[in-house]
C-alpha cells in the first residue's frame, strides 16, 4: 500500500468560509430506502459467517436490499419529492440537480437528468458525481459554490447508491458491509450571516486508489468476458488499509476544519459520520471528544450505502429530534479514492 501524506502536506481545500453576501443553507432532507431486509442471518445462509461475527466487527445487524430491475433513479425520486415537499419548494423552482452516486442508472445520462424529469424540475439542469463514499459531501460542497457565487439558488443534491449490483455475495469480506439506499438534501441561498454551510475541507490521494475499488468498471478495464469470469465487475476492498486510514483521516481532517474556524467540539451539537464501520465511527468520536450521545448511528438498519449514509443519517436525527433548526453539525466522510472531507454547518433556514 502507498502511504499517504500527512495531513499537512496536504493544502487546505476550501477550508474557510468568511460570511459574505450570501450563505448557502441546508434546510430539508427527504430518503428512499427498500423495504426488504437482509439479516445477518440471512448472509450467514450465502457465506462462511454468522451474526456474532458481523456486529462484532462492523456493528451492522440488517442492510437493505433492492428488489430486481429496481434503479437508483426509483429510490432517488422518491427522495427528492420528499425532500421538495418538506421544504416546501416546488420541483420547477430548482435550478440544479446534483447526484452523487457511483452505481447510477447508467453511465450515460447522468442519473441527475433522469430524476430531473421524473420529478418535473424543468428549469434544472444536472449531472452525476463520482467520489465513493465520500461523494455526498463533495456534491454539497460544489452546491455551495453554486449557490454562494450566486449562480443558483436552489439545488438538490441526491446521495445514494445500490451497492447489492456491485457486491459479490460470495465474498464475505464486502457482501456483509454494503446496503442499498438513497437520500437527497435541498440547498439554498441564505443570508451570509446566517445559517447554512460554515466551513468544509477536502483531501484526495489516488497512490491507494487499489485499495478500494471496482476494476471492471470504465475504460482501464473493459467487460470482457474473461473480466466478468473473474469477479472484476464487483467491489475489491484491501479491508485492513482502508480502515486504518480511515480512522485517522476522518478524525484528522475534522480537527483541522474545527482548528481552521476557530472552534472546538463543545460546538458540535451533532457529529454524523459516514456509516462504514462502528469501529470507525467510535475512535473518531473520541478523538474529537465528542461523546457518543451526540453521534447519529444507523449504521446497524442500513449498513454503509455509500454516498447515502449521511442523508440517511441526518433524517434518522431529524426524525428522533435531534436535528432542527440551528443544529449546529458536523459532517465527516472516508471514502474510496482514496478520499475524506469534512464539513460544519448550522441546520435550517
Amino acid at each position: 500500500m502507498t502511504e499517504l501524506p500527512a495531513p499537512g502536506d496536504h493544502p487546505k481545500a476550501g477550508h474557510r468560509r468568511t460570511p459574505g453576501a450570501r450563505r448557502a443553507r441546508c434546510v430539508a432532507v427527504g430518503t428512499a430506502l427498500p423495504e426488504r431486509r437482509l439479516t445477518n442471518a440471512d448472509l450467514a445462509k450465502l457465506v462462511d459467517t454468522s451474526d456474532e461475527w458481523i456486529v462484532t466487527r462492523t456493528g451492522i445487524r440488517e442492510r437493505r436490499m433492492a428488489d430486481p430491475g429496481t434503479a437508483l433513479s426509483d429510490l432517488a425520486v422518491v427522495a427528492a419529492r420528499e425532500c421538495l415537499d418538506r421544504a416546501g419548494i416546488q420541483a420547477d423552482q430548482l435550478d440544479g440537480i446534483i447526484c452523487a452516486t457511483i452505481t447510477g442508472d447508467h453511465v450515460m445520462p447522468a442519473t441527475a437528468n433522469i430524476i430531473q424529469h421524473r420529478i418535473g424540475a424543468r428549469r434544472a439542469w444536472g449531472y452525476d458525481l463520482l467520489n465513493a463514499c465520500n461523494g455526498f459531501l463533495a456534491a454539497l460542497n460544489t452546491a455551495a459554490a453554486f449557490v454562494e457565487a450566486g449562480r443558483a439558488e436552489r439545488i438538490l443534491v441526491v446521495g445514494g447508491d445500490l451497492m447489492s449490483s456491485l457486491v459479490d455475495f460470495r465474498d464475505r469480506n464486502t457482501c456483509v458491509l454494503f446496503g442499498d439506499g438513497c437520500g437527497a438534501v435541498l440547498v439554498e441561498a441564505g443570508p451570509g450571516d446566517g445559517y447554512g454551510l460554515i466551513g468544509f475541507e477536502m483531501h484526495s490521494d489516488g497512490g491507494s486508489a487499489a485499495d478500494l475499488i471496482v476494476p471492471c468498471s470504465g475504460s482501464a478495464l473493459p467487460a470482457t468476458a474473461d473480466a466478468l469470469a473473474r469477479g472484476e465487475q464487483f467491489l475489491k476492498q484491501n479491508g485492513k488499509a482502508v480502515f486504518q486510514q480511515a480512522v485517522r483521516r476522518m478524525a484528522e481532517v475534522s480537527t483541522s476544519l474545527l482548528d481552521g474556524l476557530g472552534l472546538t467540539s463543545a460546538d458540535i451539537d451533532l457529529l454524523v459520520p459516514h456509516q462504514a464501520n462502528l469501529r470507525i465511527i467510535q475512535p473518531t468520536a473520541e478523538r474529537l471528544g465528542v461523546p457518543m450521545e451526540k453521534v447519529v448511528v444507523n449504521i446497524d438498519r442500513v449498513a454503509n450505502t455509500t454516498a447515502g449514509t449521511i442523508p440517511l443519517a441526518l433524517a434518522d436525527a431529524e426524525a428522533s429530534g435531534r436535528l432542527h433548526q440551528g443544529t449546529r453539525v458536523l459532517l465527516v466522510a472516508f471514502g474510496g479514492g482514496l478520499t475524506w472531507g469534512a464539513a460544519y454547518l448550522t441546520w435550517g433556514r
